[in-house]
């Protein structure tokens, strides 16, 4: 493995936020030359992952406004083999980009990812009225347009617009402040390499037997019983029938520890499946 050159998926194009959390695991793997390969889906970025394609992986988790990513939590519990081997954070921060000639003047459209458009709707509406709008595949790509051609403007942060050569017109135009994002570094069972981190955090898949009342008391009782504080809770659709959901967990602490060792062997006898996603180094 230590001889195995050190690539990274991530969804790209280039300058997504995931390009830019996947330069910060780069960093934090001690391999600032990673090679980072753009795919275009999650799922491709699983793909990648668990055919060994690349070594790692980059995908988001959760937003601070947005809640939870589907497509990550789907994978994990019913698509890849591939666990969480660190968590970063990421600060969201859009800013309203531009032709490196154009002014505000010559924009007539308005383009970016659904969720950049959706997350500075209060800017758009008031500082550039009247504007159409562009449903584009990333914020990336809307800058990368932007740089193109001076009747588009793109939302996307500050690194899109250095990779692509367009200009910064404002800066910090999102709704909310304190937009983050957490993206996990993702790789397969046993690949995890030795990394630091403030605080440890453990993330869990949990299958019922079947779905019958006071499963989730039960689930929840056995992690008070062992004074475990759980940060999330979040039940998804195992997609075999309506009505048949599973849940995802996470808390502070390794699965080494005593009290979490606990919890899951009595959760093992009385449900169908506790698959451990990863217990790994949060900063």
């Amino acid at each position: 493995m230590a001889d195995q050159p050190i690539t990274i998926a991530y969804l790209g194009p280039e300058g997504t936020y995931s390009h830019e959390a996947a330069r910060m695991f780069a960093d934090q793997l001690g391999a600032p030359d990673a090679q980072l390969v753009p795919f275009t889906t999650f799922n491709d970025v699983f793909d990648a992952v668990d055919r060994g394609r690349t070594l790692y992986g980059v995908v988001a988790k959760e937003n601070s406004i947005e809640g939870p990513v589907t497509a990550t939590l789907d994978n994990f519990a019913f698509r890849s083999n591939a666990v969480i081997l660190a968590e970063r954070v990421v600060d969201i921060h859009h800013c309203l980009i531009l032709h490196p000639d154009a002014t505000l003047a010559d924009v007539k459209t308005i383009a970016s990812h659904n969720q950049g458009i959706a997350q500075c709707r209060r800017f758009i509406t008031e500082q550039l009225p009247g504007r159409d709008t562009l449903t584009v595949s990333s914020t990336a790509e809307s800058a990368r347009m932007a740089a193109g051609d001076p009747s588009i403007a793109g939302i996307a942060n500050a690194f899109a617009a250095r990779i692509h050569g367009a200009r910064i017109e404002v800066e910090g135009i999102e709704d909310h402040f304190g937009n983050q994002t957490a993206f996990a570094l993702i790789g397969r069972p046993g690949s995890a390499p030795e990394l630091s981190g403030s605080k440890l955090k453990t993330s869990l898949a949990l299958f019922m037997q079947e779905d019958r009342a006071g499963t989730l008391h039960m689930i929840l009782s056995e992690f008070a019983f062992a004074n475990i504080n759980l940060t999330m809770i979040q039940s998804r659709p195992t997609k075999q029938g309506l009505g048949d959901y599973m849940f995802f967990i996470e808390f502070p602490g390794s699965v080494n520890d005593i009290a979490v060792q606990t919890a899951l062997n009595c959760l093992r006898m009385k449900l169908r499946e506790v698959k451990v996603l990863g217990s790994y180094p949060v900063d």
